[in-house]
């Protein structure tokens, strides 16, 4: 890695920053940065960007460590996308539309809206609905109207849990199943009974009572690393950012004439030196941000420690033949979540004497219980519920079988944790946080991530005296 920043800072009137992760939150802090003007250098510890959601490669496919979507509403994330010039590559459905499919009852139902509007545009297909009863349906849209009227500002939503909610609402344990946590799970990465009323609230409000289109699902047609690193890369350098991949800041501290000095030792790909800057973005995960912050940056730096993280676990199954019919389902009365066809984006070729292969993704979030458990005793669990769940696959012959885990994939959104998640700013001027676990008001998503990219930013350009262009505003 070049002094970029280092020797910007005496050759140049521009302020000089350094951001801290190379994750979505870092990245787009830095994009966002340099569009206001400012001379970027981005350090990143692994030897891609991207954070947690990105690819590899697997023989002959490229694997995504897990599969990720975003929907309308994710504003930021949208504009995030066309500033890589990658909106294409991931498109959004013309209509929410979510295959649900009953292992137990072997039934079919869909997840629909029309373009009616909030609430009439889901109101036919709740109402046709198979997996509830006539009753349990009047009853989550009465659960639901209740919803749409709470204040997200009140910090008292934030000590409650959404299960606790949804009882007092009338919610059965059958619809909190079919319904509630259906969508809650994969977005907050947490059972309602462990999740906070305010975060839940925040994504239903958002995602499914704000407006007719606001959750229909988008998803990567390409690896993720296509979107998160070959593209982001490309719009970085076009920038004018200074990108040091394998180069990870292990200080941070004050310079004698107010700056910031970032220590980066040496490594593979760097020399070792010391970085000066005006500002400096942290972008890396709480743990590693409160090894980072210096004295005195937060009132309570203590606090970072009690954000908890959740683990998502991905299955990944190449069957020798097409068992999956649609791009993906979610399964109910099954230990199967949601089920993804990851065949074309893998780049999957035919495989000889086979008729035909196909790759799934199953995706497993708040998987506490299996995150630690071996290869063979997943495959005993999951495969027999596949075949359950896909009759094609109960004669199918399973080419390859494995298993990515993300530990600490997200914070873990417990009541009482918004209390805990500090924002952009700091004590200290210059200093900035970003990243999911920041107080962005998202729950542990790209949208967050980038949110939280964009608020450093903000904060940082607004310090400087520099204005945001106008697609920085529209993420804001």
């Amino acid at each position: 890695m070049s002094s970029h920043a280092e020797a910007s800072s005496d050759a140049s009137p521009q302020p000089v920053a350094v951001v801290v992760g190379g994750g979505l939150a870092g990245i787009t802090a830095a994009l966002a940065l340099a569009d206001g003007g400012m001379d970027v250098t981005l350090l990143e510890g692994r030897p891609r960007l991207g954070g947690l959601a990105f690819s590899f490669k697997r023989g002959d496919l490229t694997v995504d460590n897990g599969q990720h979507v975003y929907l309308r509403c994710c504003s930021a994330y949208r504009w995030f996308l066309d500033r890589i010039d990658a909106t294409d590559l991931a498109p959004l459905q013309d209509r929410l539309d979510v295959p649900v499919l009953d292992a137990e009852r072997n039934r079919l139902g869909r997840l629909r809206r029309t373009a009616l509007p909030v609430p009439l545009h889901l109101a036919r297909s709740l109402a046709t609905y198979p997996h509830l009863s006539l009753a349990e349906r009047a009853n989550v849209g009465r659960a639901a109207l209740a919803l749409k009227g709470l204040d997200l500002t009140d910090p008292a939503l934030d000590e409650r849990d959404f299960g606790s909610w949804l009882a007092e609402h009338g919610q059965s344990e059958r619809a909190v199943e079919a319904l509630w946590d259906l969508v809650g799970v994969a977005t907050l990465n947490a059972v309602a009974g462990e999740c906070s009323l305010a975060l839940a609230a925040m994504v239903f409000k958002t995602g499914l009572l704000s407006d007719p289109g606001a959750a229909d699902i988008g998803w990567a047609r390409v690896p993720l690393g296509e979107l998160h690193d070959t593209l982001a890369r490309k719009a970085l350098d076009s920038a004018g950012v200074t990108i040091g991949l394998r180069t990870r800041a292990t200080s941070i501290s004050r310079t004698e004439n107010g700056r910031w000095a970032v220590e980066v030792p040496e490594g593979p790909d760097s020399s070792g030196q010391i970085l000066t800057a005006d500002t400096v973005v942290l972008a890396v995960p709480q743990r590693e941000t409160y090894d980072l912050l210096p004295d005195g940056a937060l009132d309570d730096r203590e606090r970072l420690l009690g954000i908890g993280t959740a683990p998502i676990l991905n299955l990944h199954v190449v069957y020798d033949r097409k068992v999956l019919k649609r791009p993906f389902f979610a399964a109910l009365g099954s230990p199967v979540q949601w089920v993804f066809d990851r065949t074309e984006s893998s780049g999957l070729t035919e495989v000889p004497g086979t008729a035909g292969v196909q790759y799934l993704a199953v995706s497993q979030s708040a998987a506490q219980d299996d995150i630690d458990e071996p290869v063979a005793a997943l495959r005993e669990r999951y495969l027999p519920e596949l075949e359950r769940l896909l009759p094609g696959a109960r004669g199918a012959r399973v080419i390859d079988f494995f298993v990515t885990r993300e530990r600490t994939a997200t914070f873990a959104p417990t009541p009482g944790t918004g209390a805990l998640r500090p924002a952009a700013r700091t004590r200290a001027p210059g200093l900035y946080l970003a990243g999911a676990w920041t107080a962005t008001g998202w729950p542990a998503t790209m949208e967050g991530a980038v949110r939280s990219g964009v608020g450093a930013a903000d904060a940082a350009l607004a310090a400087q005296g520099r204005p945001r262009g106008h697609l920085f505003r529209e993420a804001a």
